[in-house]
Parts: structure tokens; C-alpha cells; sequence
């Protein structure tokens, strides 16, 4: 059986912590920040971790990790 591939999409967007659950960036912040807040803006910039539900369909797309 082939080896299973890692998502390079997901490689790059993703982390994995040291008890396992993955880290990722927030969205929204990437433009048309004029209109948002600074309070806002600053919340957008802290990472947060994958939803408990959405972890199993990530895991599939980094196999290796």
C-alpha cells in the first residue's frame, strides 16, 4: 500500500501542540482592517486551537502528524 500524503494546504496552516490538538491562525484578518477595531484586530492576531468536532476531518489531512 502507497504511502498516505500529508495536505501541503494543512501543513502550512496548521501545528501540532505537544498534547496533540492542533493550533491555528484566525480568520479575517488577513485585509480591509480599516473598519475593524483595535480590539478586534488584536484578537484576531492570537492563535487558537481546531474545534473538538473538527479535529478528526484535520487529522486525516496531516496523517504523519
Amino acid at each position: 500500500m502507497p504511502k498516505m500524503k500529508t495536505i501541503s494546504g494543512a501543513k502550512k496552516r496548521f501545528k501540532t501542540t505537544a498534547t496533540g490538538k492542533l493550533k491555528r491562525k484566525k480568520a479575517y484578518a488577513s485585509h480591509i482592517l480599516t473598519k475593524k477595531s483595535p480590539k478586534r484586530k488584536r484578537n484576531l492576531r492570537t492563535a487558537t486551537l481546531v474545534a473538538k468536532v473538527d479535529l478528526p476531518r484535520m487529522r486525516k489531512l496531516i496523517p504523519n502528524s
